[in-house]
């Protein structure tokens, strides 16, 4: 979660595992957007010598629909090349890394950028230099003049930046993963009373631990498709936003005198939309399918959107908690609600001044409408806590996509689509019992947003 480890290829491969993707209105540049995709998930601060980066054998992109069809009108793809300064040294850097071309830091990491509109290519930028890793304060002692270096705002408008930072989704990993558990509802549990006999304090499983991410703050009048006007009941204002990470077809490994070559087309295996599709809606025996999949052909996986399984476990899990969500599951009617916010966007009219919706097409994306402005004081819990810049309009790094979820799948959202439904008391109060609060490492006011990754020196921290 939000898509970490969440197919079983995937997570075999963790340098092409898409496991965050964000999209929002910027809050100190409303007339830009921010997109950034998340990789290299569960990363561990100190895992040297060899720290973690992108793969130089994969293309990552990040697509944005501004017609709903599916299919993107606006990428951009970034690809990477390694190199090593000095071959002699096992080293990751011999002294302080003070700046991105220190001769102290041996192993290097460069990209290139490229925008892809309707089919054609244009190369933005060439061997933009990676900041390293965050390897403590004797290797990196000032990190974040480091990650300024490598911030870049280039001559046609976009601000961009790739490498490391502090995860900030926040998520209870090993009590959801043990039976569905939710710890602070924990002896409610129908396994859980016989253990449990009172609350539990949740546990943030991806505190401390770092990913690598790709950001993209752009102008809107770059990414929207043209219009006469953006207000926020017009179609041309709602953007569908995915990310995903592809790899050569076929690879050949090399013997004592050759080295590895990969050729052929690239091919998909990896993408992310909203935030936990894969993971909880797509069974397993299918998500490895999923991975490999435009979200133009998400109509194959509309039916475990409109049963999900979760929404038939939690009674069976909590009983006699959510009654209401029961006898709803029994009656077999599909799910509209859920495939308005996870398929097609949510059509105007069902909530008071918002709709993202991009038309018929059922696809997986991360829908905002750019015309709804950033919010002063956000909302963690977004478009169900009566803020409409926050998710499912779009996900900014602080929403509590966890607990929107679960709660929009224990049936809070069903009134939308039907009025004669009272969802359960716990419908509205379901949540692993986590916040932004519970990420360490400070999320940031402005580009690139999430915050300064964790060094090895100091995670765990030493005791005094």
């Amino acid at each position: 979660m939000s898509s970490h480890r969440e197919a079983p290829e995937i997570a075999k491969d963790p340098v092409a595992d898409s496991s965050d993707l964000y999209a929002f209105v910027s809050p100190d540049k409303p007339d830009t957007v921010t997109l950034i995709a998340n990789y290299v998930p569960l990363q561990l601060p100190s895992g040297g010598p060899n720290f973690f980066e992108f793969g130089d054998d994969v293309r990552y992109e990040i697509h944005i629909d501004n017609d709903g069809d599916g299919h993107p009108d606006v990428t951009y793809r970034f690809e990477f090349t390694t190199e090593i300064t000095n071959p002699n040294s096992f080293l990751y850097n011999t002294g302080p890394i003070d700046s991105l071309d220190s001769k102290n830091w041996n192993r290097r990491q460069f990209y290139s950028l490229t925008r892809v509109t309707d089919g054609r290519e244009h190369r933005l930028a060439h061997k933009l230099p990676c900041p390293p890793c965050n390897v403590g304060p004797l290797s990196t002692p000032k990190y974040a003049d480091l990650v300024r270096q490598a911030t870049y705002t280039l001559s046609t408008g976009e601000r961009v930046f790739a490498g490391q930072r502090a995860d900030g989704f926040f998520v209870d990993l090993g009590a959801i993963f043990d039976l569905g558990t939710l710890r602070p509802f924990q002896q409610l549990h129908v396994a859980g009373k016989k253990i449990f006999k009172a609350e539990g304090e949740p546990v943030n499983a991806t505190d401390r631990m770092n990913v690598h991410s790709l950001a993209v703050q752009v102008p809107l009048k770059q990414v929207r498709r043209r219009a006469s006007r953006y207000g926020p009941a017009d179609a041309a204002s709602v953007l569908g936003v995915w990310t995903s990470a592809s790899r050569r077809q076929v690879r050949v490994l090399g013997d004592r005198v050759a080295q590895d070559t990969s050729t052929g087309p690239f091919t998909q295996v990896s993408r992310l939309g909203n935030p936990l599709f894969n993971e909880v809606i797509v069974p397993m025996s299918k998500k490895d399918l999923w991975n490999s999949l435009p979200p133009s052909e998400d109509k194959r996986f509309a039916q475990f959107v409109e049963r999900p399984e979760l929404a038939a476990l939690l009674p069976a899990l909590y009983p006699d908690v959510f009654p209401n969500l029961d006898k709803l599951n029994k009656s077999k009617k599909a799910r509209a609600d859920l495939v308005a916010i996870l398929l097609t966007g949510v059509p105007a009219g069902l909530i008071d001044g918002f709709t993202n919706a991009t038309g018929d097409v059922q696809a997986d994306m991360l829908r905002l409408n750019t015309a709804i402005p950033p919010t002063r004081r956000p909302d963690r819990f977004g478009v169900l806590g009566g803020d409409l810049a926050g998710f499912p309009n779009g996900r900014r790094v602080a929403d509590d996509v966890v607990s929107i979820a679960l709660r929009a799948i224990a049936g809070v959202t069903v009134p939308l689509v039907d009025k004669t439904f009272r969802p359960d008391a716990a419908a509205g109060a379901v949540t692993p019992g986590l916040s932004a609060a519970d990420v360490t490492a400070p999320f940031l006011a402005n580009f690139p947003y999430l915050g300064t990754p964790y060094d090895g020196f100091n995670n765990p921290p030493a005791s005094s």
